[in-house]
């Protein structure tokens, strides 16, 4: 691997492996092959998940909490995905790209538009909005416009005031049956990808088996296509207690090096092997 400078004298980081494409995870979904993904911010941080093959990026609008301080997830607007999504974009060639459209920045089929062309253009590969089956005929017409979209269900973190703080979500059988009716519409409306958070196992399972789109999970159990989890929390740099979910893969023992790219490594190694997440991490 080297670096080759632009005219622009951008440095961008040379691979020999394959861009991850969404085809790439459906053909894991289809082999039974697990996939990574991890919370990323910046350019460095980037060219070390290359290193360590992590699949999939998401810029996260949990940078609003783990790079601004807030309190939540509540106060990042656009221009702060489309900052880090180009720091990113810069510093990795490997994985696929997905990228968070912040709290009401697609309130309106319009804002929704607006909002993925910024991140698009800025270098995402996919959007990924909060909802249900209502967001349903928005990602019918960004998918007919080139946007792949990953919807994001059960806890939805810029819907936290809603919930009344976090909590695991589809607990009830009411609960449930719309967790899986509200994925049923927006798979069948054109969503390329599914993330649960923090429902239970079982439910997380019957939705990966169910829909042919692949299935990222965060506090679902072992069962979802891929994993995620927010980059600092899995290096153990906390500024408040972590959640169930969460493993500090940088001392942990199958961490060899002990450093971030060998953090980053483990985890992926472990996600692989379905030796992440354990009972323990997940909700049953």
């Amino acid at each position: 691997m080297g670096l080759d400078i632009d005219e622009n004298k951008t440095m961008t980081y040379l691979t020999q492996t394959a861009p991850i494409t969404l085809s790439t995870l459906t053909q894991y979904k289809q082999k039974g092959e697990k996939f990574s993904c991890l919370t990323c911010y910046d350019a460095s941080f980037a060219h070390a998940m290359q290193l360590a093959d992590i699949d999939t990026i998401l810029i996260g609008d949990s940078l609003g909490m783990v790079v601004q301080g807030q309190s939540s997830t509540l106060p990042v607007g656009v221009h702060d995905m489309v900052y880090h999504t180009q720091n990113v974009v810069r510093g990795n060639s490997h994985a696929l790209i997905l990228c968070d459209l912040p709290f009401m920045s697609y309130a309106t089929l319009s804002d929704a538009i607006a909002s993925a062309k910024a991140v698009m253009q800025a270098g995402a590969n996919v959007v990924k909005i909060e909802g249900g089956s209502e967001l349903a005929p928005m990602v019918s017409v960004l998918a007919n416009n080139g946007v792949p979209t990953c919807v994001h269900l059960g806890l939805t973190p810029q819907s936290v005031n809603v919930f009344g703080g976090y909590k695991v979500q589809g607990k009830t059988d009411a609960q449930a049956d719309k967790l899986m009716k509200d994925c049923t519409a927006v798979v069948n409306a054109g969503a390329s990808l599914l993330l649960l958070e923090c429902v239970p196992a079982s439910l997380a399972k019957a939705v990966t088996e169910r829909f042919a789109v692949p299935v990222i999970g965060i506090g679902a159990g072992v069962d979802c296509d891929g994993q995620v989890l927010v980059m600092h929390d899995m290096i153990g740099v906390y500024t408040r207690k972590p959640a169930k979910f969460v493993k500090d893969f940088l001392t942990d023992d199958s961490n060899q090096t002990k450093d971030i790219v060998g953090a980053f490594k483990a985890y992926h190694r472990a996600v692989k092997q379905r030796a992440f997440p354990t009972e323990k991490h997940s909700f049953l």
